[in-house]
């Protein structure tokens, strides 16, 4: 018997279209692991963990983009995001938050399996190591993984900030230049514990300020769109 090409985990609440994906897959030669939520997905990879996710965007319970955030934030498996919408905003939102491909229904099972060997094969030529994730603005250089920051000419100068405030100043270096509702900085920075007329991302905004005006006098990191959210204003470059 031939060895599957790869195993695969689809997560679609509909069952007849996960049935016909499930099916058409597996007759290309892939093995094949079901699920219809969130939750069934993690008792899915309790068990095994698969070559790639093809992750329905709206599902009952926990949506596509709260499990690709949560998944990105310990696991690299490749993710192939499906979704009824044809939004732009959805599809972007869904790259952000770590999908590696995107493809919007009604689609033809051939462009779905086209992407998921194109997925697949992106993922075997890729080099192992990490990607960096050191950035510097302004008189700045943050770490998002060893979550520290420094600023001014001595690297041991480290500005001190809260697990809430390195979180938001995470989410704001990451999207700099770009205008970011409440709404988006707390479900990127909290997820599905924000309520949904938190508030106080103002607070954490104005002790953030404070902090980085205090490092850095007059430079007006973060600016107040009004009726439209925050924006940070300095350049952002990836540094090694």
């Amino acid at each position: 018997m031939t060895a599957p090409l790869a195993s695969l985990l689809i997560v679609e609440d509909d069952p007849e279209i996960r049935r016909l994906l499930a099916d058409f897959l597996q007759r290309e030669g892939f093995e094949v692991e079901c699920a219809d939520s969130g939750k069934a997905m993690d008792a899915v990879l309790q068990r095994m963990r698969p070559d790639l996710l093809v992750l329905d965007l709206m599902l009952p319970g926990e949506d596509g983009l709260s499990i690709c955030r949560r998944l990105r934030a310990d696991d690299n498996i490749p993710i192939l995001m499906l979704t009824a919408k044809s939004d732009e905003i959805d599809r972007v939102v869904g790259l952000e938050m770590g999908a590696d491909d995107y493809l919007t229904k009604p689609f033809a099972p051939r462009e779905l399996l086209a992407r998921v060997r194109a997925i697949l094969r992106r993922v075997k030529a890729a080099p192992a190591k990490l990607p960096v994730r050191r950035y510097a603005f302004d008189r700045f250089v943050i770490d998002l993984d060893s979550r520290s920051i420094q600023f001014g000419d001595a690297s041991d100068d480290s500005l001190q900030l809260t697990s809430a405030e390195f979180d938001l100043l995470g989410c704001f270096v990451l999207r700099p230049r770009r205008v970011l509702t409440r709404d988006q900085i707390l479900d990127w920075t909290r997820g599905r514990s924000a309520e949904p007329f938190d508030r106080t991302v103002d607070m954490l905004i104005s002790r953030l300020r404070k902090k980085l005006d205090a490092a850095s006098p007059g430079s007006g990191l973060i600016t107040t769109v009004r009726n439209g959210g925050y924006l940070f204003t300095p350049s952002v470059k990836q540094v090694s």
